[in-house]
């Protein structure tokens, strides 16, 4: 497994919020680039991106945001929020990214994510949010009659290699991670599932592993010191992981 920091962006600012709530930043961390360089010091080897303002309004927002910081630091770089269109994929790679992570479009488009995959393959990952077992899309604010076991069966069937999987209800708690959705989420995959959402402890994310999570997003317990990061990549992380399409 590997252990992945999340940096969030709303108005260029890094941010933490609970269960997508835009309304409650949770913590704050100012010029995303610095953090992410404090994660790549720590010993990260991926570092994961969601442009907030880009997955609300359905279009990238936070680029120059994301282009400061993917030349700031040498780790592999994945980014997500607002990626509904082939130019907008291509134009989050021309920023330094390395991956990109589809989520509404997943759902609500996929044609473009057959094409998407088709292009850039591994670079394509998938973005999974569910509340309660349904997919939410539009930055969590709309809900679907969507199983997400559904959708990553349907994902995977279109070339999908890589699902990154959100329960909105423990994201940003520290309550811990779903672990039942999360093993439902992996059997019906079949593919290398990353975990996001509840993680408050070394103990959640040896959990995860042991439920068999390829990696596991850590956001708001890196932010506040809850976990650290470089502990918990020696304590979790397996050696030759690096879940990216540079490995």
């Amino acid at each position: 497994m590997i252990v992945v920091p999340a940096v969030d962006i709303l108005d260029g600012q890094a941010v933490r919020l609970l269960r997508g709530d835009y309304d409650s930043v949770t913590d704050t961390r100012g010029d995303p680039a610095e953090l992410a360089r404090q994660w790549a010091a720590d010993g990260a080897r991926l570092i994961h991106v969601v442009d907030l303002d880009g997955a609300k309004q359905g279009r990238r927002v936070n680029t120059a945001a994301v282009r400061r910081l993917c030349a700031a630091v040498t780790v592999p770089v994945e980014v997500s929020g607002g990626l509904r269109t082939m130019a907008s994929i291509e134009s989050a790679f021309a920023d330094g990214a390395v991956r990109a992570v589809l989520g509404t479009a997943a759902l609500k488009d996929a044609h473009l994510l057959r094409n998407a995959l088709q292009r850039w393959g591994e670079r394509i990952a998938v973005g999974i949010d569910a509340r309660d077992g349904y997919v939410s899309t539009e930055g969590w604010r709309a809900a679907s009659q969507t199983a997400a076991t559904d959708l990553a069966r349907e994902v995977v069937a279109l070339g999908a290699t890589c699902i990154i999987y959100t329960d909105i209800a423990r994201d940003g708690t520290l309550a811990g991670p779903n672990l039942p959705a999360l093993r439902e989420m992996i059997a019906a995959a079949g593919v290398p599932v990353i975990a996001s959402g509840g993680v408050g402890s070394l103990d959640d994310l040896r959990q995860l592993r042991q439920a068999g999570a390829s990696g596991a997003i850590v956001g708001r317990a890196l932010y506040n010191g809850t976990i650290s990061l470089a502990e918990a990549i020696a304590e979790v992380q397996d050696a030759d992981e690096a879940h990216h399409p540079l490995s």
